[in-house]
């Protein structure tokens, strides 16, 4: 496993991976594979799979602690970039199907429909995390500034399933919604015990490496 996930071949194979779903809804669109609702059907798919790939972002960490991967954390960055592509193709979409790219009329939907603007909100708030996500941010900002920034994650997931409550309560299935919220609680819950743990280690056995991830 170690060996596999060090390999020249892992990151093209995931980069490839994160593909196949916009490769799919995009043949789908154009061989009228999405059903009767081809432009809705793209926009929740792209969607979906954005909170999707967040999921799996945020399960990085956690699984790299807990199999003891640290191999696991060379992939996080990509997954998160494609966190946010997935998230603007969505956006992109939704003007593009949906408004016909009309600003004055995306504008006033933004600001009448709740789960449209905790969405944009969360889009909005993946940006600075994608700006940030390279090295040499790392090093301009400071580690310390770099991780209260990219705490921001959480805040964003919890956007984003909350964005899928309000869409999917039109038509009352929440199935998926539990599902995901409970998956992301979980990850949260399992990071602040992880935090607490790590303070109290250093309070009885000395100053230690800053928590991260």
């Amino acid at each position: 496993m170690k060996s596999a996930l060090l390999s020249r071949a892992a990151k093209p194979v995931l980069f490839v991976l994160c593909l196949l779903p916009l490769a799919w809804l995009v043949y789908g669109a154009a061989f009228d594979r999405l059903g009767a609702n081809p432009a809705e059907a793209l926009i929740r798919g792209l969607g979906e799979w954005t909170l999707r790939l967040l999921c799996v972002t945020l399960a990085v960490t956690p699984l790299r602690v807990r199999w003891r991967l640290p191999q696991l954390a060379r992939f996080r960055r990509m997954l998160g970039l494609f966190v946010f592509f997935y998230a603007s193709l969505h956006l992109l979409a939704y003007a593009w199907l949906d408004m016909g790219f009309e600003v004055a009329d995306i504008a006033r939907d933004i600001s009448k429909r709740p789960f449209i603007l905790v969405g944009f909100a969360a889009w909005l708030s993946l940006m600075p995390l994608a700006a940030t996500s390279f090295n040499r941010a790392i090093r301009a900002m400071g580690a310390r500034r770099w991780q209260m920034l990219h705490r921001l994650v959480y805040v964003i997931a919890g956007l984003a399933v909350l964005h899928f409550f309000w869409m999917r309560s039109g038509k009352r299935d929440y199935a998926e919604v539990v599902v995901y919220g409970a998956l992301i609680g979980a990850l949260l819950l399992e990071r602040v015990w992880r935090a607490l743990r790590t303070t109290r280690s250093s309070r009885t056995e000395g100053p230690g490496l800053p928590f991260s991830g």
